[in-house]
């Protein structure tokens, strides 16, 4: 009987898996920014007994029926609306994914953005690199202050909580929404419950950190846009799909809000194709939000300890289900 099989659909450092090496026979899909077309993915599946799958990957009932020895499947994300649990249980596969090790770096660059919004700062980059700064001007570039202004924090999770502690070392009012009200982050922090309604009405940041559901599903619509104060600013480190882009783009566009920071779209990658892209009053990155060395090196840890645990018994670290 050979050893079981597992396989990676994205490139990552070989010296990673040198420990897992005697135990498991590994396949690695051998592009780090390319996905591995869905037909290689289906082949792959029918004969491992472990997946390490990214976002991109579709996990659905179609590779699952298919993948007979499949035993878990490690998502290399915190969220993981690109598996169908049920499909998964009814299979009997362990779906496990990655919480709490990139609550901090995500919320690090969840307030960066907010704060590249507010101050303009890859505008006023840009200026500098295209040669336009020619003198000192009493409003050359003037962003909107951060100190002292009023955040709403939609979805109070680890990421959210952590936002919140660096908006309070910014003198922030905290208010949040949450399916549950928080009381440590209230007392901790002065953080203020609020309707949904009450957070896009009072507050000058609006930031998503909620995960992707049915109910999450394009919240941020063009009702929510239109209660929002003109001077606001939107901050999108969540999932593209809670957010209707079309009715963002109108609110942009139209002076309704004052600006957009975005790490995630709804269809992704996102290019010059998409009319966010091209705006000026929008900050666009490339869904990086838990992207530094040392965190992705960690996630990569826990979804292979996740794998060895399942297939030699002794149960995943961190099971979605």
């Amino acid at each position: 009987m050979g050893k079981p099989a597992i396989y990676i659909t994205r490139k990552i450092p070989e010296d990673l898996l040198s420990e897992y090496e005697n135990q498991f026979s590994i396949k690695m899909w051998e592009k780090e920014d390319e996905r591995v077309p869905r037909e290689i993915l289906l082949k792959e599946a029918e004969s491992v007994d472990g997946l390490l799958t990214v976002l991109s990957d579709q996990i659905d009932e179609d590779l699952l029926t298919n993948a007979a020895n499949l035993k878990v499947v490690a998502n290399l994300a915190v969220g993981y609306d690109n598996i169908d649990l049920s499909a998964a249980d009814k299979h009997g596969v362990v779906i496990t994914n990655t919480p709490d090790v990139l609550s901090e770096t995500t919320a690090d660059l969840g307030f960066a953005l907010l704060m590249a919004t507010a101050r303009r700062i890859v505008e006023a980059n840009e200026f500098v690199k295209k040669d336009k700064w020619k003198e000192w001007a009493p409003y050359l570039l003037a962003g909107t202050d951060i100190h002292h202004q009023t955040i709403g924090i939609l979805g109070m999770g680890r990421i959210g909580e952590a936002i919140a502690r660096r908006a309070a070392g910014f003198n922030m009012n905290i208010r949040y929404h949450n399916r549950s009200r928080k009381m440590e982050a209230e007392k901790n922090l002065g953080a203020v419950y609020s309707s949904f309604e009450d957070l896009l009405t009072e507050s000058d940041f609006i930031v998503s950190v909620v995960p992707l559901t049915e109910e999450t599903a394009n919240i941020f619509n063009k009702k929510a846009f239109e209660m929002m104060k003109s001077s606001a600013i939107f901050i999108n480190i969540s999932r593209g799909a809670v957010v209707d882009e079309a009715a963002l783009l109108e609110a942009l566009k139209s002076g309704e809000i004052k600006g957009a920071g975005l790490d995630v779209f709804r269809e992704e990658p996102a290019g010059s194709e998409n009319p966010l892209v091209g705006l000026q009053n929008v900050v666009c990155l490339p869904h990086i939000g838990s992207a530094s060395v040392d965190t992705r090196t960690t996630m990569i840890k826990l979804c292979l300890e996740n794998i060895n645990g399942v297939i030699s018994g002794n149960g995943a670290k961190t099971p979605v289900k």
